[in-house]
């Protein structure tokens, strides 16, 4: 699978999952998850409903709804709150490894992903970074592509480290 960083909305981009960073009920929220809830529409509350909780380092998916033209599927990917949820680097690279899997099911071919657990849940950016790329790198899969998808420069330049060492 080939990974590339790009900046940007990850509501914009052309793949066939969108990973959001999700909550343990499933409600949508603020930050990433937020723009993906508004970008799909109100029938997306309505499908996590019957799939919630999830826990820490698990996924769900659903149907995009009105997320765009080629995405087909949004995974609901949890990851752990750092300081609250442990061991919180094997639960982030299990949401990535789940996620993965989510995608591979339906046969998808690229999956775009945000900084899981970075925002609202506490995750060190960089550690994190580290996590994900490491967690990606190992997973066998049938997805072609996979986008990481910072939405500031310092995301992106994190991530950019973590695919170089």
């Amino acid at each position: 699978m080939e990974i590339q960083v790009v900046r940007g909305d990850i509501t914009a981009c052309d793949v066939d999952v969108v990973v959001t960073a999700a909550n343990a009920p499933l409600i949508g929220g603020g930050g990433v998850d937020g723009a993906v809830h508004r970008a799909a529409g109100p029938q997306l509350l309505q499908a996590l409903r019957p799939l919630a909780p999830c826990p820490p380092g698990e996924a769900v998916r659903t149907p995009a709804f009105g997320l765009g033209p080629r995405v087909r599927h949004i995974v609901h990917a949890v990851g752990p709150r750092y300081g609250v949820d442990d061991p919180a680097a094997e639960l982030l690279a299990s949401a990535y490894r789940v996620s993965v899997r989510q995608c591979d099911e339906v046969g998808a071919g690229s999956v775009a992903f945000p900084a899981l657990s970075t925002g609202a849940f506490g995750y060190p950016l960089f550690e994190a970074c580290q996590v994900s790329v490491q967690a990606l790198r190992r997973i066998e899969t049938s997805l072609r592509l996979c986008l990481l998808v910072a939405f500031d420069e310092r995301t992106r330049k994190f991530w950019e480290r973590a695919l170089a060492a």
